[in-house]
């Protein structure tokens, strides 16, 4: 190992393929977005959909009027219909594949935020998880590291700027870092003890059949990976801040969090979360590093000098790269602090920036939840027999294998489990999940796993709340993965003629 110290630190590190593999692979994550959202689209902000688009902007501009377009800075405010948003998800999935080429990447990558920030703005409850926004973080500061060119390729990759590769680092330290103290910060007992993870791998919102095998492993090795944990988000880190000619370092650091985030997508589905923050880690790695691993993009020992850059657009980068570091250092501290309140100027300019949802906080599963309640929808004909709608992926039929899913989102499912948690909280799209069902399912139907009711539309519908546990570590006691309990009627039956 010292002597491949001594062979590569000697080499002065690069990061021109590092940048154009990094760029590619975003553009992969952000097909995977834009692809898996399409099929979903109409049933969750279109026209028949739970939260239609058009009356939310309607809305919206009753409120605001002209601030709106501020507010809610979104493409679709232009044609708020079931048409313009197919056309965005298609044209997303069209420029995905166009960043995967290398073909303009900054326009290409200043299209694809543009794209997904109008979605996740119309898209509300739906698109509003801390992937969504991450993908948007990491898409703004793509846009400042891609290079002035028409075309990325591995033989003319110019050297980049090193403002906007400390961009992207930082965001890896922040994300990860905060992902870590916010838990210990948060007070809640389950990290301080050590057993989080007697309750995660059963309430965490889509497990997988993994999940169910990682529940039944004895309460130390919970204990042990929870300590294992915090020490990658807590101190791994810090690699990104060590000098880049110490690659091993680096790289080991590097495939610590890769490691992390393979173990977190092998036993639940968190969409393509992990891809994307893995694509982060690897933007750690030089070009040495990366042709040892692809040895068919080469090996630079020295950087290619790029064109001569003006120096207008040398400042234009030097500022927007402080812009957005300095904000982005408000959003580290204000995560820090909480529950404390952070100053009224640093609020203010939050909440400036906060419109494009670019610049953001994060703290994953900072409290854990103890118990896995799931709402399920009962629908009849004649208000005596009752059928239970099924659910794709999340937990309903209890001999039903939980699935793999990822790195497909289905929002509807896991926007379920936060229904669970606070009915009253999330009942704006819950009472229209309803209301569809009764009146004209078509489009709702199809993000379940089939309809119930296919000759006539049911004339009740009830929704009903159970407490979910796995069944017992002997998976030969039981043909099923799951019990429960039944806790109550969280309503009436509700009738079509009510609606």
């Amino acid at each position: 190992m010292s002597g491949i110290l001594r062979t590569t630190n000697h080499i002065q590190p690069t990061f021109a393929h590092s940048r154009g593999l990094f760029l590619r692979l975003l553009a992969v994550v952000y097909f995977i977005a834009f692809a898996s959202l399409t099929p979903q689209i109409h049933a969750l902000i279109g026209a028949d959909g739970l939260l239609p688009a058009e009356t939310f902007f309607d809305r919206a501009y009753e409120i605001w009027g002209l601030e709106a377009y501020y507010q809610l800075p979104s493409l679709i405010w232009l044609w708020p219909n079931d048409a313009f948003l197919t056309l965005i998800c298609w044209f997303g999935i069209v420029l995905s594949i166009a960043g995967i080429a290398g073909v303009l990447p900054i326009l290409t990558f200043a299209m694809l935020w543009m794209c997904y920030l109008s979605l996740t703005i119309a898209g509300q409850d739906f698109l509003s998880f801390q992937w969504d926004v991450l993908l948007l973080e990491t898409g703004l500061l793509a846009i400042v590291y891609s290079p002035n060119q028409c075309r990325l390729t591995f033989t003319t990759d110019t050297e980049p700027s090193k403002a906007g590769r400390w961009l992207i680092w930082s965001l890896a330290f922040k994300l990860t870092f905060l992902s870590g103290i916010t838990k210990l910060l948060s007070g809640d007992e389950t990290w301080w003890n050590l057993t989080a993870l007697n309750y995660h791998f059963e309430t965490q919102p889509i497990p997988t059949w993994t999940s169910w095998y990682a529940h039944a492993i004895s309460d130390w090795f919970g204990r042990i990976s929870v300590v294992s944990m915090f020490i990658i988000e807590l101190i791994v880190p810090f690699v990104i801040f060590v000098p880049a000619r110490y690659r091993l370092v680096r790289a080991i650091g590097c495939g610590l969090l890769c490691l992390l985030q393979m173990l977190i997508a092998l036993t639940g589905n968190y969409g393509f979360f992990n891809i994307l923050t893995a694509v982060l880690y690897l933007a750690l790695l030089d070009d040495n590093c990366i042709a040892s691993v692809f040895p068919r993009i080469g090996t630079r020992t020295q950087p290619r000098l790029p064109k001569a850059t003006p120096i207008w657009a040398q400042v234009s980068i030097g500022f927007i790269a402080v812009v957005l570091g300095t904000l982005s250092m408000l959003t580290f501290f204000r995560e820090v602090r909480r529950p404390e309140p952070i100053p009224g100027w640093s609020a203010s300019v939050l909440s400036w920036v906060a419109p494009i949802r670019s610049i953001n906080g994060y703290g994953l599963f900072r409290s854990m939840t103890t118990e896995r309640r799931e709402i399920t929808i009962e629908g009849s004909i004649d208000g005596q027999v009752w059928t239970e709608y099924p659910f794709r992926w999340k937990p309903g039929n209890l001999s039903q294998s939980p699935r793999f899913v990822q790195p497909h989102m289905p929002r509807l499912d896991w926007q379920m489990w936060f229904a669970a948690l606070s009915p009253e909280r999330e009942a704006h799209w819950l009472f229209p999940l309803v209301t569809r069902l009764l009146e004209s399912p078509s489009t709702v139907v199809a993000l379940l796993d089939g309809n119930p009711f296919p000759e006539e539309n049911p004339r009740f519908i009830r929704l009903v709340m159970y407490r979910y546990h796995f069944t017992g570590p002997d998976p030969c006691k039981s043909e099923n993965w799951w019990r429960r309990e039944f806790l109550g009627y969280l309503t009436e039956p509700i009738s079509a003629r009510l609606n």
